[in-house]
């Protein structure tokens, strides 16, 4: 297979970086629902709606017609996990291989991303990328390292090899539930970090709570035929260190709303970009007790998105768990 011009599926953020990465060894078409977005990145060579300030690689073309990406080796796809069914019930390109670049689970139905991309697409190679990354950063090619993850490992090398950039590191796995595990879980875990800062608990607290939320993020991977090794690497751990340490993150910033005393359902109405774990969390909570998975932070933070319980219960109930050993 010959991968030369890619499609990106998602003008937000992160398309609009893994466009620009694309972009420095190849043609790639970015496709936009906004129009407005779509004539900025044409126009001005910037997305000024969710990544101002960064000038866009001459490389990158937009457009607003789905079927425009019709004659795209690969598709990365991009858009938010609980809106891939729609976007990819609409791609006529039967076969193209699928990079899936969402983190998440599907609401309604307990699937990762991969397990709906193969449902809707069944003739498409399945990828996954996954990793610690701001879209900020990449974009302006600052380096980061990710893993790149498919059943088969000879897509997999074809696929890094068309985007990889020396600033752009790219790992490769045949993982792909745990890199997808990985990436969905960190965003509720992340949820639970912000709180802990806006309730001013400390850097100990948070540490303690990376720690532990990595052990229901095992807990979770292994269940569901995870490789260990892939969550304790980039994909896992590396970007629950990263979402849970700064604003930049979407789900670290809307934990640190509810721990200043914001509802919920406030917080979510005022965003445009999505805090996906936000939507993860009530299912993963949902999963984790039909097969009896301990993951405690989790469903903490499932029933403050719902309302159910406050901040300060939550944490009361948290601390007062029976002592237990360490091991995951």
């Amino acid at each position: 297979m010959t991968v030369a011009r890619i499609g990106v599926i998602g003008g937000g953020a992160w398309g609009t970086a893994l466009a620009q990465v694309a972009a420095s060894s190849g043609e790639t078409l970015i496709w936009a629902r906004e129009e407005d977005v779509v004539a900025g990145i044409n126009g001005a060579r910037e997305n000024a709606v969710f990544l101002p300030g960064v000038a866009l690689h001459e490389g990158i073309r937009a457009t607003a017609e789905l079927a425009d990406l019709d004659g795209c080796d690969v598709l990365l796809v991009v858009t938010p996990a609980q809106h891939m069914r729609s976007v990819l019930g609409g791609i006529r390109r039967a076969g193209a291989p699928l990079l899936l670049c969402a983190k998440g689970i599907e609401e309604g139905t307990g699937k990762l991303v991969h397990e709906v991309a193969r449902e809707l697409c069944p003739d498409a190679p399945i990828a996954v990328l996954s990793g610690p990354t701001f879209a900020h950063e990449v974009a302006k090619g600052l380096p980061t390292a990710v893993t790149l993850a498919a059943e088969d490992l000879a897509l997999a090398e074809q696929l890094r090899d068309r985007i990889a950039l020396p600033e752009f590191r790219i790992y490769i796995s045949d993982d792909v539930a745990g890199a997808e595990i990985g990436g969905a879980v960190k965003n509720v875990l992340a949820i639970a970090c912000g709180v802990v800062e806006g309730r001013g608990l400390g850097q100990n607290a948070r540490a303690a709570l990376i720690a532990r939320g990595f052990a229901e993020m095992t807990r979770f991977g292994l269940a569901r035929g995870a490789k260990r090794e892939t969550l304790a690497g980039l994909s896992g751990f590396g970007d629950l260190v990263l979402t849970c340490s700064s604003t930049s993150s979407r789900n670290y910033s809307l934990g640190l709303g509810i721990g200043g005393g914001r509802p919920a359902t406030e917080l979510l109405a005022d965003r445009r970009t999505v805090a996906e774990g936000a939507f993860t969390a009530p299912v993963l909570a949902r999963i984790a007790r039909d097969e009896g998975i301990d993951m405690p932070i989790v469903q903490a933070v499932a029933d403050l998105i719902a309302g159910r319980s406050d901040v300060d219960s939550v944490l009361g109930s948290l601390l007062s768990r029976p002592p237990r050993t360490e091991a995951v």
